[in-house]
């Protein structure tokens, strides 16, 4: 089935656009939500237009999210949690959980569906995306680590280098 874009629509395409679908997917889903309609000989012919209207539209939106998207690019977010001794978490940090904290922290509100993840299980570090608009997606750092646990400070190699020569000429004069 071929429909035209009415709205941008993630991981499928911007107004304006023609595009082979699935029947399901563009009966279902697409029309019902007025992201698109049915391609005919008269709405392709429209096509042009819708495309121009949405990305005069997409420029604004843009321009008023740019603000945000400068706030959360670089953001970290840092979650305490219990986890094994493996590093697998005594249950997850998910979206909902993220979105709590933005709001904490920034005063910002996003829609769950924005941010682009799994639940996390394990401790580390994860860059998430956070989609904004279909242009701007800045992304924020999650953090988790044990509760109680301070997160260590990585030492470059060359100060450790360093700590390790003056280490060991310690232990040869201390031997002399």
């Amino acid at each position: 089935m071929k429909v035209l874009l009415l709205k941008d629509v993630y991981k499928l395409g911007r107004a304006g656009d023609v595009k082979k679908v699935a029947n399901g997917y563009g009966r279902n889903y697409l029309i019902p939500q007025g992201f698109a309609i049915p391609a005919t000989p008269n709405s392709i012919k429209m096509a042009e237009s819708i495309g121009k209207k949405a990305s005069e539209r997409r420029a604004v939106l843009n321009n008023e999210l740019k603000g945000v998207a400068e706030i959360l690019q670089g953001l970290e977010i840092r979650f305490p949690v219990k986890a094994g001794e493996t590093g697998k978490l005594y249950g997850s940090v998910s979206a909902q959980m993220i979105i709590d904290k933005l709001k904490e922290m920034k005063d910002i509100e996003i829609v769950r569906h924005q941010l682009v993840m799994e639940p996390i299980r394990n401790l580390g570090e994860y860059d998430i995306p956070v989609n904004l608009t279909l242009d701007l997606v800045p992304e924020i750092k999650v953090i988790v680590h044990r509760e109680g646990e301070v997160r260590k400070a990585v030492v470059a190699e060359p100060v450790l280098e360093t700590v390790i020569e003056t280490a060991k000429a310690e232990e040869e004069t201390a031997e002399a």
